[in-house]
């Protein structure tokens, strides 16, 4: 169910068990080849994936297109709230949600920056309310739902049927991890938009490790890459975006039908 869909006598009739789905993402550059709107596009359509395979009850907030993107702030045509105001708009939402009194809420993030003002939104939303024992509060990154084929584990089984021939080979991707601009992200992009996708396949490599394999550095975009990508997008092709979507989308539909059978007193 989408909320935007329902009038609030529909709203009212819902069961309060429902998990209730906060979508939340960024507009913010993504290179030389992918629209700014990337990071929105791409959770909106493991949604929508996520939604025509969902057989369980939930209730889907709008996208929070605002994101923390501070780190991309150098590059021209980057939205970004502050990190301490993100965070209070992303807990007065979840404020609202509490109010109508639904208790199981999943903040579903589409953009890296996020991931930390979300868990410590969430934390300090957990503290306030220490003494509700029916309240559930998590977060979860898209891309980290399912199991990509890193080891070509994925076939032309899970590419759609309007894919080319030549596309129902293995699927083996190149990284192992989500990176900016890179291969995942420019793969999905040609499966849902390839009109949007400029010039990818001449860009060099640029590495995802970080500098130091011990430490976390702090770090703005400029630091790690000039052209405003990190990784292999020149390894991308629509096949890979068509198996990738899926399995996210598919982790996504799984995680709410957790959520929605899990006993609230239950770690």
């Amino acid at each position: 169910m989408d909320l935007t869909d329902l009038t609030f006598p529909q709203v009212d009739s819902i069961d309060r068990g429902t998990p209730v789905i906060l979508p939340v993402a960024a507009i913010e550059q993504h290179a030389s080849h992918l629209p700014l709107a990337t990071d929105s596009m791409l959770l909106e359509e493991v949604l929508r994936r996520s939604k025509k395979s969902c057989s369980q009850d939930a209730l889907f907030l709008p996208l929070m297109w605002l994101g923390n993107s501070h780190h991309h702030l150098d590059f021209s045509g980057t939205l970004s709230a502050p990190p301490r105001v993100w965070m209070d708009l992303l807990s007065g939402l979840i404020d609202n949600v509490l109010k109508h009194g639904f208790k199981r809420i999943l903040v579903v993030n589409g953009h890296g920056g996020n991931c930390v003002p979300i868990s410590q939104t969430l934390f300090e939303q957990r503290q306030k309310l220490r003494d509700c024992k029916d309240l559930m509060l998590l977060s979860a990154t898209y891309w980290t739902l399912g199991e990509p084929p890193l080891d070509n584990t994925a076939t032309s089984r899970d590419v759609s049927s309007t894919d080319s021939a030549s596309q129902a080979n293995e699927i083996r991707l190149a990284q192992c991890e989500m990176g900016h601009a890179c291969e995942w992200e420019t793969s999905m992009m040609l499966a849902i938009a390839k009109e949007k996708v400029g010039e990818y396949l001449s860009l060099p490599d640029v590495p995802l490790a970080p500098s130091f394999e011990r430490a976390e550095r702090a770090w703005v975009t400029q630091d790690r890459t000039e052209k405003g990508y990190i990784g292999m997008p020149r390894e991308a092709n629509q096949a890979k975006g068509e198996v990738l979507l899926n399995t996210f989308a598919n982790g996504l539909t799984n995680l709410i039908s957790e959520i929605s059978r899990r006993e609230m007193s239950t770690w």
